[in-house]
């Protein structure tokens, strides 16, 4: 049988305050990479329980644990706003339309450059956790398998937890339930 999307939620906190997940213990050589994948429908939910319950909960234990959480949708307004092109985007859309607008936007928006500027602006020496949740909004200017294959070097020792409104099976992401399979395959589910 199952768990329920709220079953699933309450098994998170206790796997990354645990020693083995901060420390990646147990992962074959592999760095902590991990996906909680969740039903697309519940996002509202999902932002809640992260922002409500998930950090103030890891704020607080005993020791706290250093949790960053990125917004991949504010990381793309950010890098946009940063070269002065987000009134240019949002305006070839208005007069160009969405497939225009997206060429140009794949171009600015390559998954290693963003990679690497989120990882130098972060001081990752004092991070226990990075946490990536906005993936349904950033697509499809942003692919999330590209970006995690382009963090994968970058993050030292750091565990990273993605929350995925899809299905991870452990092979291969598909976004929305509904999408084409991205492949990868080094992250692992954090609830089954």
């Amino acid at each position: 049988m199952s768990q329920t999307f709220e079953e699933r939620l309450n098994q998170i906190l206790p796997k990354l305050t645990s020693p083995e997940f901060l420390n990646n213990q147990g992962l074959g050589n592999e760095i902590g990479f991990w996906i909680f994948d969740y039903p697309p429908e519940r996002e509202l939910d999902m932002r809640d329980f992260l922002d409500g319950s998930i950090m103030p909960a890891l704020a607080k234990h005993q020791p706290p644990v250093r949790a960053v959480k990125i917004d991949l949708f504010d990381l793309v307004i950010s890098q946009l706003e940063d070269r002065k092109l987000l009134d240019k985007a949002i305006e070839m859309q208005r007069t160009q339309g969405d497939a225009k607008a997206l060429e140009s936007l794949r171009r600015v928006l390559k998954e290693d450059k963003l990679a690497e500027r989120l990882v130098a602006e972060l001081d990752m020496a004092n991070i226990d956790l990075m946490i990536l949740s906005g993936v349904g909004a950033v697509y499809p200017m942003l692919r999330t398998h590209t970006l995690l294959s382009a963090l994968h070097p970058l993050m030292k020792d750091t565990p990273l937890l993605m929350m995925y409104p899809g299905k991870y099976d452990g092979y291969s992401l598909r976004l929305f339930n509904k999408l084409a399979e991205d492949h990868y395959y080094r992250a692992f589910r954090l609830v089954p």
